[in-house]
């Protein structure tokens, strides 16, 4: 273990505040598609390591927040462009977290397949320029993957402008939270 897992009682002010946001939050007070919280009060996945740098933390939690609770994406758009997400990064803990999420939205099991292995398509033609939109960001590397405008514009005229930020600062949110738990080794939690 790279990070210790923080109980409640080891917290502080800044920490036990971030805490109280998360798990008294829309995110802690829905319904529970996997454990926010072990038995002993620390917090799993990505949780857990951003309540070791509150002043981080904070922000990373709201945007995260935000991304779940105010975005215009459907439920199954938000959970597909997760899952890309952590196909992609090899996210172990978000592939775990966001398949349970998905079912509980109506991805089918053949669905959740096909987008950890990237070969996921759709008859909604959103969801499937969703989905290739996702992966367009996530290939992407170096000045040469710039959007020209006619990338811009086919996937501007499926999705939209306001999508297309929803679904980039998604992506974004979501790969750094692959990054902080393959830097600091947090995998999935045992139930």
């Amino acid at each position: 273990m790279r990070l210790p897992d923080l109980t409640p009682t080891e917290l502080s002010e800044a920490q036990r505040a971030l805490r109280e946001r998360i798990v008294g939050g829309p995110r802690g007070s829905g319904r529970q598609h996997f454990p926010l919280v072990h038995e002993d009060g620390s917090l799993t996945g990505p949780f857990g390591v951003m309540l070791h740098e509150p002043a981080l933390g904070a922000p990373l939690q709201e945007l995260g927040s935000a991304i779940r609770y105010a975005t215009r994406l459907s439920a199954r758009t938000r959970e597909i462009a997760i899952l890309a997400v952590a196909a992609a990064t090899g996210s172990t803990f978000e592939a775990y977290a966001h398949e349970r999420v998905g079912r509980a939205v109506g991805l089918t099991e053949d669905e959740l397949a096909a987008l950890a292995d990237g070969s996921f398509t759709s008859t909604d033609p959103h969801e499937r320029a969703a989905h290739a939109f996702c992966q367009r960001l996530l290939a992407d590397t170096g000045p040469e993957a710039r959007w020209d405008d006619e990338t811009y514009a086919s996937y501007a005229a499926t999705l939209g402008a306001t999508t297309m930020t929803e679904l980039v600062v998604l992506v974004g949110y979501y790969r750094t939270l692959a990054q902080l738990l393959d830097v600091f080794d947090v995998g999935v939690p045992e139930e």
